[in-house]
């Protein structure tokens, strides 16, 4: 396995997706972890990721040095490899002509994770800072035009550090300087898929839950059905799983759920219908952060007032994934801007007193659907498309109320029936519509109307973490807005949003 230490960069996860694109199972930590918890991880090699901060500002991200006494090879990444040649010695300092973007890369020595290379290739800079000097036994290894230390290298230690960003899509090359590093200097095995994973998940959930109970909220979503199946495997009829009708779900979701849950998981599910609760507390409320805090507030009422119901529950299992954990906290622990509220990360009410069990917190969307379909989930789960928790409360901008929620549910029934249709369910990340807080002007036979604005949300993605607004054909959504229109009483007028994340995000609340 590979370690990965967080020091706050966006592209963490990029990281870890190359590596375990490779086939090698990686896990990010932050860089507090204590030098003996990565003695008994016996990781191959340690990566350490780029970061916001500069090594000379107090507070800087840092780690033990003594990670470099590990005899463990060692890939710093940006602030990663800043962070390596300050702690070994070296200098590192603002320099007046930054890196912002593609710069291209001349490869003074091909060896190591340059070998057999081209002299010359491209690579994506972003970094204020650099190396002024190496520490004893590094030597230089790439330039670029404003880099004179763009990549070095101590062959005796195996260390080895790129200013650039390997792991993005503007490196062509850089799966390669990935794969160069995994295998030839780390000695790393092909040896981690989702068919390992799902085995050695099912021991380590055994292992931790013994014969005690858990219990689970489930969704429906495949992230919690997933993890609902893997539990199962694990522990059998110790696992119950309670489901919240939360009146917030799309049109029929609840009976369809409900039936489509009960005849492929054969799992002990409980279904609750909370719909009034969720409603009076969400009414005349429109500040997005207040709906997510009041849902999860209520979830929680809710979802405890039932786990009190099962006698002798002991642990709490989660969905949760990377991509929720890292838009919540920041990744090594400090303060950080909160992109949004998850309602399951941050962990329980003190006075649930369950532990936490949480299979999936280091995968991606796409691996959790690998390994659905390795362990057994039916195909219309497994392909499921993302719907948040709080459901149709942040798809309704401004003031929730059973009339908003109606229309919205009869024009999300319409989008997503053309959207199965046109064959594009599969190969679109998310596909929503949302409710404005506007009304338009319009005609309708010889009358004038005033009436509701939808706006039609389409991503492509690969987890959450980055996403493009889907190039549907004019035809096609013409088609839709016309069916909108025509079928869902209340709307005269829809939109097509044409914005990616960033700067927007995927949902707009």
């Amino acid at each position: 396995m590979i370690l990965i230490i967080d020091f706050g960069s966006q592209f963490n996860q990029l990281i870890a997706r190359r590596v375990r694109e490779c086939h090698v199972y990686c896990q990010i930590e932050s860089p507090r972890i204590a030098i003996k918890d990565i003695r008994s991880m016996k990781p191959e090699g340690i990566i350490l990721s780029g970061g916001p901060s500069s090594i000379y500002e107090k507070n800087s991200p840092r780690i033990d040095m003594d990670i470099f006494n590990l005899k463990i090879p060692v890939l710093g990444i940006c602030y990663g490899m800043q962070f390596m040649v300050d702690a070994l010695g070296g200098v590192v300092k603002s320099t007046r002509k930054r890196e912002y973007g593609f710069a291209e890369l001349s490869i003074k020595k091909k060896t190591g994770l340059f070998k057999s290379m081209d002299t010359k290739t491209q690579t994506w800079m972003s970094h204020g800072d650099s190396i002024h000097k190496l520490p004893p036994g590094f030597v230089t290894t790439a330039t670029t035009r404003n880099t004179p230390i763009a990549a070095a290298q101590n062959y005796r230690k195996r260390l080895y550090g790129l200013q650039f960003h390997p792991e993005v899509e503007h490196t062509p090359k850089g799966k390669l300087m990935i794969r160069r590093f995994l295998f030839d200097v780390c000695g790393c095995r092909r040896s981690w898929t989702m068919k390992s994973f799902a085995t050695s998940s099912i021991t380590e959930i055994r292992e931790q839950i013994g014969n005690q109970k858990v219990i689970l909220g489930l969704s429906g979503g495949v992230d919690s059905s997933v993890t609902a199946l893997l539990i199962h495997k694990a522990v059998g009829k110790n696992l119950t799983c309670i489901f919240v009708d939360n009146g917030l779900l799309r049109k029929n979701e609840a009976s369809q759920l409900k039936q489509r849950l009960k005849q492929h998981l054969n799992i002990n599910i409980k279904f609750v219908s909370a719909k009034s609760k969720f409603l009076n507390a969400l009414a005349r409320v429109s500040d997005p952060e207040k709906k997510r805090k009041i849902i999860g507030r209520v979830f929680m009422e809710v979802f405890e007032s039932e786990a009190k119901k099962i006698k002798g529950a002991e642990f709490l299992a989660q969905g949760t994934l990377y991509p929720d954990v890292i838009e919540s906290v920041s990744a090594f622990g400090g303060p950080t801007s909160v992109i949004k509220s998850h309602h399951n990360v941050g962990g329980l009410p003190k006075k649930m007193k369950l532990k936490l069990v949480e299979p999936l917190k280091f995968l991606f969307k796409d691996e959790v659907r690998a390994l659905g379909r390795t362990i057994g989930l039916p195909d219309d789960l497994v392909w499921r498309q993302p719907f948040p928790g709080p459901g149709l409360a942040i798809r309704v901008i401004g003031e929730i109320t059973r009339q908003r929620l109606a229309i919205l549910r009869e024009v999300d029934a319409v989008l997503l029936e053309e959207i199965r249709a046109g064959g594009y369910y599969k190969k679109l990340w998310q596909s929503f519509a949302v409710l404005l807080p506007l009304k338009s002007v319009g005609i309708m036979g010889d009358s004038r109307t005033y009436e509701h604005i939808v706006a039609i949300r389409a991503v492509t993605s690969k987890d959450a973490m980055t996403a493009d607004w889907a190039k549907l054909p004019h035809a096609f959504l013409g088609k839709i807005s016309n069916k909108i229109i025509n079928e869902v009483r209340g709307v005269n007028r829809v939109v097509y949003d044409i914005s990616s994340k960033p700067p927007s995000t995927i949902e707009w609340e």
